[in-house]
C-alpha cells in the first residue's frame, strides 16, 4: 500500500513511517522542509511539499496514496483553538480525495477535537475507511519531547518533584513503538468508523511518577494542592490533576494488536529521560 502521512518526521510519525516501511508498504511523507526531505529520504520514504494550512497540498498528497495517515497537529498552546480548527480544515481536504473510494484514512484525537473527530467518522459513512485513534497522555521512548520530560524540567527549575492531594490520579501511556504497530494496523484493517484507543499501561498514579522524578534528580517528593497546580506545573495544571485511566482491550481484540514494549515507569528508570540535552 502506498500511504501519504502527515506528520510523517515527527516523534510518532517518523516511528510510524518505519514501522509501514518495514512491514512492506511504500510513504509518502509531508514535509515543509528540505531537511525534512532528507530525513524522508534517508528512511526510505517519499516527500511530498505542503503544509497543513495548505490544503491543496493536502489533496494532492492524498490522491496520490492507496491510504492516509494524519499525525500532523500545530501544538501552539497560545492558540490552541487554532490549531484544531487548522486540524479539523486539513481533515476535511484529504476527506474530499478520499470520498468514495473505500480507502483507509486514520486520523488523530487530540484534546477537544470533537469537531474533528466527527468529520473524520462521518466519512465512514461516505465510503472511507474512516478511523480516529486515541493515544494516552504519555507517549513515551526514545526522543520524547511530551509532558513527561516537561515535568522533569519544571522540577528541575522548582527544585522539587510534586504531585497533586495524593497522587492517586492516574494517567495513560504507550510507547511510542507499541503507538506505530497500532496505526500501522489499523490501516490495515480497521472497520470503518472504528474509535480506537493507543493505551498501553491503562493507568499509572501520578504519584509513581513524580517519586521516580524525585529519586533520579535527587530532590524532594512534595505534595501541592489543587490551587497550587497552575502556578506550579503552568499549561500542565489541568493535565496533571486529571485522573483518566483508559483501557485498550476492545482496540486489542479488534486488530489482534498488543502493546508490548516497556512501560512508562520503566522507561523513566531505563531511559534517557534524565540526561541533560
Amino acid at each position: 500500500m502506498l500511504v501519504f502521512v502527515t506528520g510523517a518526521t515527527g516523534y510518532i510519525g517518523s516511528e510510524v513511517v518505519r514501522e509501514l516501511l518495514g512491514a512492506g508498504h511504500q510513504v509518502i511523507g509531508l514535509t515543509r522542509s528540505e531537511k525534512g526531505a532528507s530525513k524522508l529520504r534517508e528512511a526510505g520514504a517519499k516527500a511530498h511539499f505542503g503544509a497543513l494550512d495548505d490544503p491543496d497540498s493536502l489533496r494532492s498528497g492524498a490522491a496520490m496514496a492507496d491510504g492516509v495517515i494524519h499525525l500532523a497537529f500545530k501544538h501552539d498552546f497560545s492558540d490552541f483553538g487554532g490549531s484544531l480548527n487548522t486540524d479539523l480544515h486539513a481533515i476535511e481536504a484529504i476527506g474530499e480525495v478520499l470520498e468514495g473510494t473505500g480507502k483507509p484514512f486514520l486520523t488523530t484525537a487530540h484534546a477537544n477535537s470533537t469537531l474533528s473527530d466527527n468529520a473524520t467518522l462521518a466519512l465512514a459513512k461516505r465510503g472511507v475507511r474512516a478511523s480516529v485513534v486515541s493515544l494516552s497522555t504519555s507517549v513515551h521512548g526514545d526522543g520524547d519531547k511530551g509532558f513527561v520530560p516537561r515535568l522533569i524540567s519544571i522540577a528541575r527549575e522548582k527544585g522539587f518533584s510534586a504531585y497533586i492531594g495524593d497522587g492517586a490520579n492516574r494517567w495513560p501511556a504507550i510507547h511510542r513503538l507499541d503507538a506505530a504497530h497500532l496505526f500501522r494496523l489499523a490501516l490495515e484493517s480497521a472497520p470503518a468508523g472504528s474509535k480506537l484507543d493507543g493505551v498501553g499501561d491503562e493507568g499509572i498514579p501520578f504519584y509513581d511518577i513524580a517519586n521516580i522524578i524525585s529519586r533520579r534528580l535527587n530532590l524532594p517528593l512534595v505534595s501541592i494542592s489543587r490551587e497550587e497546580a497552575e502556578s506550579h506545573f503552568g499549561f500542565l495544571g489541568p493535565i496533571a490533576a486529571l485522573d483518566i485511566p483508559r483501557s485498550s482491550a476492545e482496540t486489542q481484540e479488534l486488530l489482534n494488536w498488543k502493546p508490548v514494549h516497556v512501560s512508562l515507569l520503566t522507561d523513566l528508570e531505563e531511559g534517557d529521560y534524565f540526561e541533560q540535552k
